[in-house]
């Protein structure tokens, strides 16, 4: 698959982003403040979040000229499916948050652009509804909760929607300390203030998103609370859901239940990568949650190196966190990843613009990693390795 489009729908916006930093001073002006800064920040001093960028920028490439890099080759296998590039989207809880074409308009963007689409478990559109809509790969974010039998009957519905793996997010015993939350009066379901309600005043955009629906409710597990007609019951039942006695057992038994392609999500060691393949995971993607859950760890890509020599090629290697440009997945896969995963980024193309802005994003991306690939003098991210990365300092 060539280059992505730019989507179903076109961009009306008076300057069009450019790029991740573009993308979020969109989001920020189209979304009420405390919904901005739930999306924007992350956890206790926002260490973790800083670094992930930061340990991109610590890499230097090693160029190599007068090769024939005529042609670029992007295509790879991901998560048992073919990919069009090395990239895919992160699940993300309640799009419905930033704009009205919520899931389903972030799965087409990346079903045109021929990635895998990650969905959450507390998405605000049914597995079922993402995947009438979507038929390009995607995959499932799961949780092993109390109830084991609304892990199994999830496990159940993504098996007969067709969907391609299952992800299982492991770094979630508690929620972090989101100050910012605190701060801004963030409520999910947003619930305003004062200063909240002054700050939809001025954002018509996304006031007239909601007067059109109002529904965030979780949509996966909605029939499981008998009666529920709102989100904040929903969010309490999943809430209470939640089982800090999970153990890789645990994971080893949903491994076996799904039978398909398996994903670890929110690997932040080379120990738990290791446990990951132990247990059967086709695929580790290394994450620190966005730096949204414990402050102070190391960004994804400073353990990517390690990890693959602690697992060898047999388990695929995703980074998750800190990708701004092409030339950070360009960076990854040096180091020995398979793919990236973004996540935050398509959240405020979301906002900014909904299905076209995300399909915007991911034209950029991929233009951004053909433009790195050329420059850098290799035709094919599958031949990529440590030998096109000049200067390696993980300054802590």
């Amino acid at each position: 698959m060539g280059r992505p489009t730019t989507g179903a729908r076109s961009l009306t916006m008076r300057s069009v982003p450019g790029n991740y930093e573009e993308f979020r001073a969109a989001a920020r002006r189209r979304l009420p403040v405390p919904v901005f800064h739930y999306a924007d920040g992350g956890a206790d001093d926002e260490r973790s979040m800083s670094r992930n960028a930061a340990a991109f920028a610590r890499l230097t490439f090693a160029p190599r000229a007068l090769t024939d890099v005529s042609t670029i080759s992007l295509g790879r296998s991901l998560l048992g499916r073919g990919a069009a590039m090395p990239l895919m989207l992160a699940p993300t809880g309640m799009s419905r948050l930033f704009h009205r074409d919520k899931e389903p308009g972030a799965a087409r963007a990346a079903a045109a652009a021929g990635i895998p689409y990650g969905l959450s478990t507390l998405a605000t559109t049914a597995l079922e509804d993402v995947a009438a809509a979507c038929h390009g790969p995607r995959y499932f974010q799961i949780y092993v909760f109390k109830d084991r039998e609304l892990t199994r009957e999830l496990v159940a519905r993504c098996r007969a929607s067709r969907y391609d793996a299952l992800c299982l997010t492991i770094d979630t015993p508690m929620a972090g300390n989101r100050e910012r939350d605190r701060r801004t009066g963030m409520t999910l379901p947003p619930r305003f203030g004062l200063n909240g309600f002054a700050s939809v005043l001025f954002r018509p955009a996304w006031a007239r998103d909601l007067i059109a629906d109002r529904d965030f409710r979780l949509a996966n597990v909605a029939h499981r609370v008998a009666g529920s007609t709102g989100a904040m019951e929903l969010l309490g039942y999943v809430n209470r859901q939640f089982d800090r006695s999970v153990t890789w057992d645990d994971a080893a038994w949903l491994a076996r239940e799904w039978g398909g392609p398996f994903v670890i999500k929110g690997v932040g060691s080379v120990a738990d990568a290791v446990r990951a393949k132990a247990i059967g995971a086709s695929a580790i993607m290394i994450s620190n949650h966005g730096g949204r859950q414990l402050d102070d760890v190391a960004a994804p890509i400073e353990l990517v190196s390690a990890c693959r020599e602690a697992v060898g090629n047999e388990v695929e290697l995703i980074v998750d966190g800190g990708v701004r440009r092409g030339s950070d997945v360009v960076k990854a896969l040096c180091l020995g990843a398979d793919a990236c995963s973004v996540g935050r980024a398509y959240v405020y193309a979301l906002a900014a613009a909904g299905e076209a802005g995300v399909a915007r994003l991911l034209t950029i991306l991929h233009d951004d990693i053909v433009r790195t690939m050329t420059l850098l003098g290799c035709a094919d991210v599958r031949k990529l390795d440590r030998s096109f990365l000049q200067t390696l300092r993980c300054d802590v």
